[in-house]
């Protein structure tokens, strides 16, 4: 009887409790249903995961449990009627935290609808800084998240007819912006139209930010509220973009937001937003798989080739670990230590020992 790859058993990083460590199993291979491909992970990145080993969040109900978000890789089999892809394209897709569809493993599936075609022109590695976060950034602004009732998403995307160009004339303000969120978040705010978009960051990374659309960098530690009013010129801020989540910022800029406002937290709301009551903050769970957002997660699929290939959309910079998914703790140490600025950490899969 011939083996197949599905009779293998692959490497995966799983939490193993509540709190617990982060630890190496081996599992099964996922088979790809109808309308699913499996992807041979070369390259995902790290994101906040260290956040759910030390703050235990409730809807997690079962454990081992499997982190990731990104994937850039290779087509290993496609699933009944998928015809778009087969063995062996280049691809990039969005993760999702359980068993199948998770990156912190070797091999994941995801629906066909929801994979890009990766271009020569970006490699796995820098690939691998796409998709979650800039899934945040598309999720948050043009998407049906947690918007109270009136309060409006930004429509058309950016990359549909009508979209590009659709907002100019308005004013943003990113907070965060040299995260790998609010790098993506930067650029489809310029594509979308934003004449001003004011971020903070370190000012190490201003040049970076300027390439990506920023119009206007103010360090971190200013003062914000009078650092930003000076360039409104007496106008009112109606958007605010929150990648930060520190109730210190938060405080700061809701000062600054106009009645009416929207306060989109692509982190988390830190203050009590009951004390606003004239002000709309958004809050999101950014995955495509969502029902609410498996249109939206089609649409940008069909289009991140292009997008890519054009450098329209820029992936982040990037530091590559040693040891595939044996790196990513020590890695995730330094993401909760404030380490790491501008830059998005990387491993690759294939090479766990």
């Amino acid at each position: 009887m011939t083996s197949t790859i599905f009779d293998q058993l692959q490497k995966a990083l799983y939490i193993d409790s509540p709190g617990g460590d982060f630890v190496l199993k081996s599992k099964d291979i996922p088979k790809p249903c109808p309308g699913e491909i499996l992807v041979q992970i070369r390259a995902t990145a790290l994101n906040q995961d260290w956040k759910v080993k030390k703050y235990k969040p409730a809807f997690i109900t079962h454990y081992p449990f499997l982190l990731g978000g990104d994937v850039a890789g290779v087509v290993e089999e496609v699933g009944e009627g998928v015809t778009e892809f087969k063995k062996g394209d280049r691809v990039i897709h969005e993760g999702s935290w359980s068993d199948r569809h998770a990156s912190y493993q070797q091999y994941a599936v995801a629906a066909a609808e929801h994979v890009a075609k990766l271009p020569e022109n970006v490699s796995f590695e820098e690939a691998a800084s796409i998709p979650l976060a800039l899934a945040t950034a598309v999720i948050s602004l043009y998407s049906d998240c947690d918007r109270p009732e009136g309060v409006k998403k930004l429509q058309p995307p950016p990359w549909e007819a009508g979209g590009g160009g659709a907002y100019k004339g308005e004013t943003i303000l990113v907070l965060g912006g040299s995260s790998s969120v609010g790098q993506f978040a930067i650029q489809m705010l310029k594509l979308s139209g934003f004449s001003k978009i004011i971020a903070t960051a370190s000012l190490h990374n201003t040049d970076l930010l300027k390439s990506l659309g920023a119009t206007h960098i103010i360090d971190r530690n200013a003062d914000l509220v009078s650092e930003v009013r000076k360039l409104l010129d007496g106008k009112n801020l109606n958007l605010i973009y929150d990648t930060v989540g520190t109730p210190e910022i938060q405080t700061q800029a809701v000062e600054l937001l106009a009645p009416g406002g929207q306060f989109i937290a692509a982190a988390l709301v830190s203050i009590d937003a009951a004390k606003f009551p004239d002000k709309h903050f958004v809050t999101l769970y950014a995955d495509f798989r969502l029902p609410q957002h498996w249109a939206l997660g089609k649409s940008l699929a069909g289009s991140l080739h292009d997008l890519l290939a054009s450098g329209t959309i820029k992936p982040n910079p990037i530091e590559v670990l040693p040891n595939g998914l044996a790196g990513v703790v020590g890695g995730l140490q330094r993401l909760e230590r404030g380490e790491v600025s501008g830059k998005k950490l990387i491993v690759r899969p294939q090479e766990t020992p």
